[in-house]
């Protein structure tokens, strides 16, 4: 589906706003196009919303590998809201100053969000009996998958009890892992499937890398600090 050039621009300006926050160098060009460096690194371009553009010789190191697929999660998501948003009707509410656009409605429960300074604010509300106002606002700020889980959660869309959170995840991934490297007596099916685990986990968490260096580091500190 096309897009106006109005709303291309306005869908960059979102997305370059995202990858500075993620850390990328974002540099912008006089077409409103962005290019995109990690570390010093030339890694990719987005021309249009929801795609990148790169050179595979760029990619010398696993880490530019990893950076690239990042970009491309960050410019597709990106893509995704600011898409909804411009469909988006807004949201009607007594006493609801802030402009903001309905992104789903369920079950007594809406996920809106609103243009601000600091690119697209989430937030979850439940409806009032009769549909006149909101209450009970979870505000994600730019948090655009937090608001989604919450909201399918609150809605009743899924059962929580069926959704891991971030830090499960990371737990589940390590003790995968564990199965594997420690040599246990595996069927070539159960390692099969525990790969597959790991692979939907990475997916799953982006920053799985940094998540498990962290829970390493803590460990350690903790070993080394005195008891009592």
């Amino acid at each position: 589906m096309s897009i106006s050039p109005e709303e291309r621009k306005r869908c960059l300006v979102e997305t370059a706003l995202n990858l500075t926050r993620a850390e990328y160098e974002v540099i912008r060009q006089a077409d409103d196009s962005l290019a995109v460096c990690f570390q010093g690194n030339p890694l990719c371009n987005v021309t249009n919303p929801g795609g990148i553009t790169y050179r595979q010789e760029n990619l010398t190191t696993p880490e530019l590998e990893a950076a690239k697929d990042d970009v491309y999660e960050i410019v597709r998501t990106t893509a995704e809201y600011m898409r909804n948003m411009e469909q988006a009707p807004p949201l009607k509410a007594d006493s609801l100053e802030d402009r903001y656009k309905v992104l789903a409605d369920f079950n007594g429960t809406v996920l809106a969000g609103r243009d601000s300074p600091h690119g697209v604010q989430f937030v979850t509300w439940d409806w009032d009996f009769d549909r006149s106002g909101v209450s009970h606002g979870h505000y994600w700020g730019d948090q655009y998958a937090n608001a989604k889980h919450d909201f399918v959660t609150r809605s009743g869309l899924i059962d929580e009890h069926c959704l891991f959170s971030k830090e499960q995840l990371v737990e589940i991934y390590r003790c995968c892992s564990d199965t594997i490297d420690h040599g246990y007596d595996l069927s070539a099916k159960e390692e099969k499937i525990i790969d597959g685990i790991r692979d939907q986990i990475e997916y799953a968490v982006p920053d799985l890398r940094e998540q498990i260096n962290a829970h390493r580091e803590q460990a350690e500190q903790e070993l080394q600090s005195p008891t009592m």
